[in-house]
């Protein structure tokens, strides 16, 4: 079996998996869970910073990031407005808009394999500068600005509303 055939074959099985697992968690009931959620918060910021700072080789990669940045908050900001919260005998709990997560997550994906089958021959033949061009779209990098926006203004949300909920379950303890 040719190597260029192997490659898909075997990423092909992952991609699915874990869009199934991002699938699973966009719908129903979600528990807060506070440190799981900074824990996220800051991963995603240090990968932000770190994928930034590929806009100082070629500004039209941090324009891209940063009109995707953009967009994602203002999609993490409307995905919270859609988000519906409960509070029950077990603690604070959240029911995600799926809509929102999974398509973003399906367009990152989807990018991310059309800009690998379309440059994987020029990989794979070893030609100069295949890998360096498949890092250097600036609308991947929009689309990865729009998913790290929104996850990050998103699970900071439900942080805030978090905090607030407790404070007015001990407000109302003290009364």
């Amino acid at each position: 079996m040719s190597p260029n055939i192997i490659a898909p074959i075997v990423i092909a099985p992952l991609i699915v998996w874990r869009l199934y697992a991002r699938t699973r968690r966009s719908f129903g009931r979600q528990p807060i869970q506070p440190k799981r959620m900074w824990t996220r918060v800051g991963f995603l910021s240090v990968v932000t910073l770190l994928v930034a700072s590929q806009g100082l080789i070629d500004p039209r990669l941090a324009t891209g990031l940063g009109a995707g940045l953009v967009g994602g908050v203002a999609l993490g900001l409307l995905a919270l407005k859609l988000t519906r919260f409960e509070i029950d005998g077990q603690g604070d709990c959240y029911f995600p808009n799926p809509w929102i997560g999974m398509g973003l997550t399906a367009l990152f994906i989807g990018r991310l394999l059309y800009r690998f089958m379309v440059l994987y021959p020029q990989m794979s033949h070893g030609a100069a500068g295949g890998f360096a061009e498949y890092q250097r779209s600036p609308l991947t990098m929009a689309i990865l600005g729009l998913l790290l926006g929104y996850y990050i203004a998103y699970y900071a949300g439900l942080l805030i509303h978090h905090r607030h909920v407790l404070m007015d379950v001990q407000s109302k303890q003290l009364l």
